[in-house]
């Protein structure tokens, strides 16, 4: 089985793409768990263990759709963001990440990361946090991939574009 992320700052069509290439190749997606963990929350907002939470519930969700996908080829399992995402989240709001985190990041095996683009409009939504710096948190997001040596493709352009790029990149895996 093909694991793939798809990553990149605040409101770059992630989920939109990880959705709609689980349809496009008959499988299912992993949602960013951040959302739903945000949204059960009694009070807004969050604290810098909530990352670490988020990290653990994003692998264990990813885990178990895993288990269910198989590891019959050439079945694929896309990712909506991993823990870099989270790193980059701690490293940009509390100036750190925590370690298993950090180790996560550069053990836990992916095959692809798509990295979507900020080049579309912002959407508004009351979990999102940087309208204003998507420029500078895709090159923190490039730059991180790169120092991680993970094999990643540039997603950019309209969705349709998007989708002709991220399918080329699925395929060059087979």
């Amino acid at each position: 089985m093909k694991r793939i992320v798809i990553t990149g700052p605040e409101s770059s069509g992630k989920t939109t793409l990880a959705r709609e290439l689980a349809v496009r190749y008959g499988t299912v997606w992993v949602r960013e768990m951040a959302r739903p963990y945000l949204e059960m929350k009694e009070k807004p907002g969050y604290a810098e263990e909530d990352l670490l939470n988020i990290a653990r519930l994003q692998i264990w969700t990813e885990d178990a759709f895993a288990a269910k996908v198989g590891t019959d080829e050439p079945a694929c399992l896309f990712c909506d963001t991993d823990l870099i995402t989270i790193r980059i989240w701690g490293e940009e709001k509390y100036g750190r990440s925590d370690p298993w985190v950090v180790e996560q990041t550069e053990v836990r095996p992916y095959d692809l990361w798509l990295l979507c683009s900020p080049d579309m409009p912002w959407e508004p939504d009351p979990l999102r946090e940087n309208p204003h710096d998507r420029d500078r948190l895709f090159t923190v997001y490039e730059r991180t991939l790169k120092e991680l040596g993970k094999p990643y493709a540039l997603m950019q352009g309209p969705h349709e574009q998007r989708m002709r790029a991220a399918m080329d990149a699925v395929e060059q895996l087979s």
